[in-house]
């Protein structure tokens, strides 16, 4: 294993949706051992602190949720993310989904610079494809997708010059796609893999064939990893719980794969939401599937009781 620079970054992003808690994500996964968990592995870990938005003079608008904060929190991020990608392989303890709309961008940006395509997994039941102006709930953790992607109607956000292209996307997991959503997926080359198909093939497979293809092209990967990719049965601490989703098995499985690639430069753990954990349990899990993405073995890992 080549030991790396982690850098963790505290992302205490609230802002977009309603239900809160989210802000106590970067504390959880502190407490739940991160930093020791990747130094334990031979990795040299840096906790840069939590990121801090950035001032925004956007006016607030009347169906969007915190439009405001969102926007000062993904230039912030996106500021982090573009900084620190020529140190090391940026963690980002989130906070919501939400915060994917400044990381992935910085990501961009640095790819962009180092000549190199960028693509993305999208670790999540929900696929996060929606516009400012397509969003039913306005919220705005449902549209880091459309944002990268150069749909419209961002008003505000910090400007894309050259959006992330379709093909270098795949989301895993989905299991919660609303009409309008579905609509424009269809009409793209995102790579979508469903639940029925993980159940039908295995996870496996769609997921080296993605990875296969970054190889191929010299790509950067960031790597976005939702608490509700995973069942609530064995992850419970997210507010957009959807049942049915990857195993614990399934979900070491894709980390060990991205370990084994050596693909993965950036990674967002996202949606944990301390407030509605069970003891801990969900930032333990989330640490654990961090561990095994840079390295872990399962016979490495202690068994733990709840």
């Amino acid at each position: 294993m080549n030991p790396r620079t982690c850098l963790l970054y505290g992302a205490p992003v609230d802002s977009g949706k309603r239900r809160r808690g989210c802000l106590m994500g970067p504390d959880a996964y502190r407490t739940a051992g991160l930093e020791d968990a990747l130094a334990g592995l031979g990795h040299a870990v840096e906790d840069r602190g939590n990121v801090v938005p950035a001032p925004v003079t956007a006016q607030p608008h009347p169906h969007l949720h915190a439009l405001q904060e969102t926007i000062a929190w993904t230039t912030a991020l996106a500021d982090a993310a573009e900084a620190g990608l020529p140190d090391g392989t940026p963690i980002f303890m989130g906070g919501d989904h939400a915060l994917a709309l400044g990381t992935v961008l910085g990501a961009m940006r640095h790819a962009e610079r180092e000549e190199r395509p960028l693509f993305v997994l999208w670790l999540d039941a929900h696929s996060d494809f929606h516009t400012p102006a397509t969003t039913d709930s306005g919220h705005l953790h449902g549209t880091p997708l459309g944002y990268v992607t150069g749909r419209p109607d961002f008003d505000g956000f910090p400007a894309i010059a050259a959006p992330l292209p379709q093909e270098n996307i795949a989301i895993i997991g989905l299991r919660s796609v609303d009409t309008a959503e579905r609509a424009a997926l269809q009409e793209t080359a995102v790579h979508r893999v469903d639940m029925r198909e993980i159940d039908e093939t295995g996870i496996a497979k769609p997921l080296a064939a993605f990875l296969a293809r970054v190889a191929a092209a010299k790509g950067m990967l960031h790597v976005s990893l939702d608490v509700d990719f995973l069942d609530p049965a064995i992850a419970p601490a997210v507010g957009t719980t959807v049942p049915g989703g990857a195993t614990i098995r399934e979900a070491h499985l894709v980390m060990e794969m991205l370990h084994d690639s050596g693909l993965m430069t950036s990674l967002d753990l996202v949606e944990l939401n301390p407030f509605l954990d069970e003891r801990g349990r969900t930032a333990q899990v989330m640490v654990d599937l961090a561990a095994s993405a840079f390295g872990r073995r399962v016979f490495d890992r202690p068994t733990r009781a709840y």
